[in-house]
């Protein structure tokens, strides 16, 4: 625990700095893209580093001045599989926005889908010795949380306060310099696989990029797809994307909840292409350009040519009718949504007061998704799109850039973390397993 939580601000000393040297870049690697944006900001001065142990703040004084995506290479499940088509990759896109923006980037936050997270929720207590709380009695109550045994393959991504009690008042974003005797916390925590986040800092750093900040991708997604009110009443968002499907719940404008599940839309291709014995690139094709999941008596009649160069006239003259296509695309769409309505079941979602879904990611583009998802998530289902952030190119507006701008909003103005505060090294947190699940409904 004290390495990483050394190394986690270690990170945090590196983005602070490359934000007052002006520019830095993000970097959201999936399984079917990698999108690198170049962000300059506008001087220490007007950053606008928040006071508090506040939720994520909106729009900061940066602009995207470079933008380049490239196709993913050696990325499976949001994983990295091949560490050197994967770094190929990565240089490819780094460089292609560094060349836009005409500058030279050396720091990088960056953020991944996938590596099974787990999500816990603490608590922690502590009693104040002199009634006002300070900024060491925030970091004694953090170190009092009770940190489970989470593993020596785990590694801690996220540990956030999410909500602060003073006495009988909770609900509080900002406990300093306020009185009481007794100040409690919840703290939500989430852990990913060790091996992938060593083998994403191994890729990057080969890339000669420092990382000055780690983000779950679902984390990100959330911030910038769901509205204001969304967050604050309770929302979900599934961010729905090649390799993996990123779930995570906000309320109070915090993230409480995060999990993923390891199917996407490169498996909905997989299918089309095994269905119709055609290569992936051609079911790629076809699946974005003829792709959905409601049939109708007009797609019989509507014939997809399928083409091909295998030489075999009668094979690549071959088509298909939309009908046969969505029968191939349904079942897996149908599949991914009840797979991520099972997560939200075990988290407890339908205890929140709103039971708000955003569906966003590349694939929440296949037309009738929304649809099919009210079927299986409930009825408040809505396509969700990122944010507008100044400078974006019009081409990464769209809902497969949600954890791209999620991580500008991040690297802008990261919510404050358990590493953020000077705790104390006698007191870094026990450990004793409390599980999410039964946290959230006691405390929501």
């Amino acid at each position: 625990m004290t390495d990483l939580y050394q190394s986690q601000r270690a990170m945090r000393n590196m983005r602070r700095a490359a934000m007052q040297r002006g520019v830095i870049a993000i970097l959201d690697i999936g399984t079917f893209k990698i999108a690198c944006l170049v962000l300059r900001f506008d001087g220490p001065s007007q950053l606008g580093e928040r006071d508090g142990v506040g939720p994520m703040a909106g729009q900061s004084s940066f602009r995207v001045i470079g933008a380049a995506t490239t196709r993913s290479r050696g990325v499976r499940f949001g994983e990295i599989d091949a560490m050197a088509e994967t770094e190929r990759a990565v240089r490819t896109a780094v460089q292609a926005a560094q060349k836009m923006a005409n500058v030279r980037v050396d720091h990088v936050i960056a953020c991944f889908s996938g590596a099974r997270p787990r999500s816990y929720g603490l608590v922690g207590e502590h009693m104040l010795t002199d009634r006002v709380v300070t900024e060491q009695d925030v970091a004694r109550v953090l170190a009092a949380c009770d940190v489970p045994d989470v593993g020596r393959d785990r590694e801690v991504l996220h540990a956030q306060p999410v909500n602060f009690a003073l006495d009988h008042r909770s609900g509080l974003a900002d406990p300093r310099g306020q009185s009481g005797n007794k100040l409690t916390c919840d703290m939500h925590l989430l852990t990913v696989d060790a091996m992938v986040v060593e083998s994403l800092l191994h890729c990057i750093n080969r890339c000669d990029l420092e990382v000055a900040g780690l983000a779950s991708g679902a984390y990100v997604s959330g911030v910038a797809s769901l509205v204001e009110d969304e967050q604050e009443l309770g929302a979900a968002c599934i961010d729905m994307g090649g390799g993996a499907t990123g779930l995570s719940i906000f309320i109070k404008k915090h993230m409480i909840y995060a999990d993923s599940v390891r199917l996407g839309g490169d498996h909905v291709t997989s299918d089309i292409s095994k269905g119709l014995q055609i290569p992936l690139t051609v079911a790629e094709r076809i699946k974005t350009r003829h792709g959905g999941v409601h049939a109708t008596g007009m797609d019989d009649r509507e014939m997809i040519e399928i083409g091909g160069d295998s030489g075999d006239w009668e094979k690549d003259r071959r088509q298909v009718s939309r009908t046969e296509l969505i029968g191939i695309m349904r079942p897996r769409v149908e599949e991914i949504l009840e797979e991520a309505r099972a997560r939200l079941d075990a988290a407890g979602f339908d205890h929140l007061p709103s039971q708000q879904i955003v569906l966003t990611g590349g694939g929440s583009q296949i037309p009738g998704l929304d649809g099919l998802a009210a079927k299986i998530l409930g009825q408040r289902v809505r396509l969700g799109r990122p944010l507008r952030v100044q400078g974006l190119p019009q081409a990464a507006t769209g809902p497969a850039f949600s954890s791209a701008v999620g991580l500008c909003l991040f690297a802008a103005h990261p919510q404050d973390e358990w590493w953020d505060f000077d705790i104390p090294a006698d007191r870094y947190p026990a450990r004793s397993l409390k599980r999410a699940v039964k946290w959230f409904k006691d405390n929501w």
